[in-house]
Formats: C-alpha cells, structure tokens, sequence
C-alpha cells in the first residue's frame, strides 16, 4: 500500500444477494501477499459488530490482505451501505443479520474464491451467529473479537444497569419517538432499525442470544450441530464480552472446540483496549494476536 492509497482505494465495491432478495454492500480486498501457510490461502470474511459500519474494519483488511488472505467485510441490512430508504421504513431484524446476511456474505465469498471454506473473524455479534447458518460447516475456523452473547446478568454489576437501562428503556423510547433505534445518541453506534434494536436488548437480557431467534423454529436451529473450532479474543477491561458473558455464548454451541485468550491492555502497552479498539490504526499490536488465532491448527 502506497501512501497516496486508502483501504477504500484498494477495495473492490460488492453487491452480495441474499436468499429474500435483500441486497447487501460491501468490499472485497484480494491477497497481496502474504504466504499461504498454516490457514493462509483461506479466505477472510469479516462479520462486523453491532451498529458497526465495514469501513471500520477496512484498514485492518487491507493489513490482513498483504499476509495472504482475500478478504470480504460487508455492512448488514439497514446499516451503512446496506441502508435501502429512510431508516424508519427498514424492517430488518436482528435474526436476518445471521440467518440472511451472513449467510449470503459467506456463500458469495466461497464462490469468488473457488475455496471449500473460509476463516470467519466475527466482531462481537458477528461472531454470535453461526448456529442460525446453515452453511455452518463452510467455516473452517471462527475467531472472535470481543465475542459473548452481551447478557446482562453477566456484566459487572454498575454496567449491566446502565447497560439494561439504555437497551431495555432508552432505545425503546427512541424507537417510539423516531420509528428507529436511535443508537448514536447514547453511544451504541449507528442508528438500527427498530426491530433489531429491540431484539437486541430482548437478547441481552435472556442471555443466549442467537437461541432467543430460533426458540419456535427448530429446523433453522444449527447451534448443536456446529463443531466448527472457535477462538475467542476478549480484553480484560471490555465491559460487555466479560468472562461470564464468554462462556454464555460457548454453551451455545456445546459441540464447538473452543479457547478462550483474554488479553489485558498492558500486555501491548496500551492503556485500554474495551470492546472496539481492536481494529483501530492506534491498536495494531492487537492485529497479529488475530491473524495468529486464525491460522491456528485444528
């Protein structure tokens, strides 16, 4: 990557289709370089967090795409590109980002590539849905950065108060004001649709998360069949993916292999990393952590 080049300028612009007709945007970056060793070769599909646009992650794809790895972020339906209309006409729910857009995002980067199966490094909820896929088995490896089901009854306590108050009450409020989850104004990133955003907190406050959107439909419940291995990557001082809010989200799928690092900012020097750091420019001593649990044997 020269200097005058961006992570934008380097990425091709994707349209991705899923099986409902809804159309998703995002960037595909192919390998620069890179060896194709140890799980390099494997194709990349990063699932972005909750009211997390993909140019977040593009930067960190790029890097990634020069260790040998072609790469696909995308955004979700009624986030970022993938927004069709005013938000408040969108009726996207939360369950679609797994058993839809996900779903798409991975078949799509499969057949650019001509691969059997991609890496999946899944952000917080985009490492929360793989047992709503039932292409499950296409995913060789799933890591997970800042990855647990949010369940409040496993946050520090101060946390899980504000925590529910905001899900449980604010965003409902904004939701009736505005016709949308009016996420930005207290901090939870971009705006959502209304349906995802409550699911969100209905999610969070049962604990599980994914199960809660399968609980009446057996046939598109994939969770105890998935036995793809999983690394989670979580910090120490992430209020959210916390150790019991971890292990939450890896009893879901009981016959997943799974490790668990959680990373503590003093390690790398940094005075804090929480629950998003992960893959900004100031935090890439971070970046190889995760390029390691994804060339990981086994």
């Amino acid at each position: 990557m020269s200097r005058a080049d961006t992570p934008a300028d380097l990425a091709e612009p994707v349209a991705l289709t899923c099986a409902d007709g809804v159309t998703l945007r995002g960037h595909f970056l192919a390998r620069s370089g890179g060896n194709t060793g140890e799980g390099g070769g494997l194709p990349v599909l990063i699932a972005p967090a909750t009211g997390v646009r993909q140019h977040f992650y593009l930067r960190f794809a790029a890097w990634l795409a020069t260790r040998g790895h072609d790469v696909l972020v995308f955004d979700y339906r009624g986030v970022g590109q993938s927004l069709h209309g005013p938000l408040k006409d969108c009726q996207a729910t939360l369950a679609e980002w797994g058993q839809q857009d996900q779903v798409a995002a991975l078949d799509w980067l499969l057949a650019r590539t001509g691969q059997p199966q991609v890496l999946m490094l899944g952000h917080s909820a985009g490492a929360q849905m793989l047992g709503l896929l039932p292409n499950h088995h296409r995913v060789a490896r799933l890591v997970g950065i800042s990855a647990s089901t949010g369940w409040f009854g496993g946050m520090r306590p101060a946390f899980r108060v504000a925590a529910r108050m905001v899900l449980c009450g604010l965003v409902p409020l904004g939701i009736r004001l505005k016709g949308y989850g009016t996420c930005s104004a207290v901090g939870l990133g971009e705006n959502l649709p209304a349906q995802v955003a409550l699911q969100w907190g209905q999610w969070c406050s049962a604990g599980g998360y994914a199960t809660n959107a399968v609980q009446q439909g057996a046939a598109n419940d994939f969770h105890a069949a998935v036995r793809t291995p999983i690394t989670v990557l979580h910090a120490s001082d992430d209020n959210i993916a916390t150790d019991k809010t971890v292990a939450d989200l890896l009893r879901t799928l009981p016959a997943a292999p799974h490790s668990v690092r959680r990373v503590h900012p003093a390690e790398l020097g940094y005075k804090a990393i929480g629950h998003i750091d992960w893959f900004r420019g100031s935090h890439k001593a971070l970046w190889p952590l995760m390029a390691q649990a994804l060339r990981a044997p086994g």
